[in-house]
């Protein structure tokens, strides 16, 4: 079963509970991914748990969960590579969220498509306590010697600290009367959101001719909003059917692309549009190579450089 998808497996993984944590994966709304990352996802758990990894492979994949025919060729179409690095970011964003006390971790070893079951050792009640050598040993109440100073100090400080209430109630009309200088905890949160340019990132285009451009585009969309959200000068939405344009004091921008293949080489095309009157902010070109690299790789550096080009504009 688990045993062979790699370093930290427990071949002793009950498919019960592996099916169960599937589920819970599956059912949670912090597992980001779509239905046929969910669909890829629960393909190669049950064909693990069946006993038919060594079947894990890009065309049988291709074909069970993506629906391509026999004429699928892994290299000219990477969609499985894609959405197996997909899945990955968002198993280990589920568990970092809200999988951190799940009784069994799964994962997607890089450079296969086997998945590993990793049960996870409860912690128990003596591992949490407090090591002997560190205890402090206290003296019984009756043999601790009394403060002289906080004896001293108490007949004082009680009626200091009535004085200063009763100070205190004094002034809180006073401002009321005269107006407070001191902006709200709220008014400065609204004004600093205000200065925030807010970025609808809209899906990339794929252009090419080549079968996974379309599906480079996804992941190439999925890791610009991902850079994007490290920038806090700006406020950054995933355009969707229920995305909602709403007018605010905020600069709106929209953040458009393709991109196409030819080869091993990659040309991506990048603009950011002003939405109040479509004019063209800005414009980026990014020509990069599959070659010694994978896509990810690729996808990553190119979303990096164009957050950075658009972080040093605001």
């Amino acid at each position: 079963m688990g045993s062979q998808g790699g370093q930290g497996d427990d071949p002793t993984a009950d498919p019960v509970r592996v099916r169960d944590q599937l589920d819970r994966i599956l059912s949670s709304v912090e597992f980001q991914a779509p239905d046929r990352s969910r669909r890829f996802l629960a393909y190669i758990v049950a064909e693990t748990l069946a006993g038919r990894e060594t079947n894990l492979k890009a065309y049988a994949i291709a074909q069970a969960v993506f629906g391509r025919d026999a004429s699928f060729d892994a290299q000219n179409d990477p969609v499985v590579r894609i959405e197996a690095g997909r899945i990955r970011r968002a198993l280990e964003r589920y568990y970092l969220v809200v999988g951190r006390d799940d009784p069994i971790q799964i994962t997607i070893p890089k450079g296969r498509y086997v998945p590993s079951f990793i049960v996870r050792q409860p912690i128990s009640p003596e591992s949490r306590s407090e090591p002997k050598g560190n205890r402090r040993h206290t003296a019984p109440a009756a043999q601790q010697k009394p403060s002289s100073y906080r004896d001293l100090l108490l007949p004082i400080g009680v009626p200091l600290v009535l004085g200063l209430v009763a100070i205190l109630s004094l002034i809180r009309p006073l401002e009321g009367l005269f107006g407070s200088s001191t902006p709200s905890v709220a008014s400065l949160s609204s004004k600093g959101d205000e200065l925030r340019a807010e970025i609808l990132v809209e899906p990339l285009v794929g252009t090419g001719r080549q079968n996974g451009d379309a599906e480079i585009a996804k992941g190439l969309t999925d890791e610009v909003i991902a850079q994007l959200t490290k920038i806090n000068s700006i406020v950054v939405k995933a355009a969707g059917p229920q995305t909602q344009i709403v007018a605010s004091n905020q600069r709106q921008l929209s953040l458009q692309g393709s991109l196409g293949t030819e080869g091993s080489r990659l040309h991506v095309q990048i603009r950011l549009v002003d939405r109040a009157d479509g004019t063209v902010t800005w414009t980026g070109a990014y020509d990069r190579t599959f070659e010694g690299r994978s896509i990810l790789d690729v996808q990553e550096e190119i979303a990096r450089q164009i957050a950075d080009a658009i972080s040093s504009r605001q």
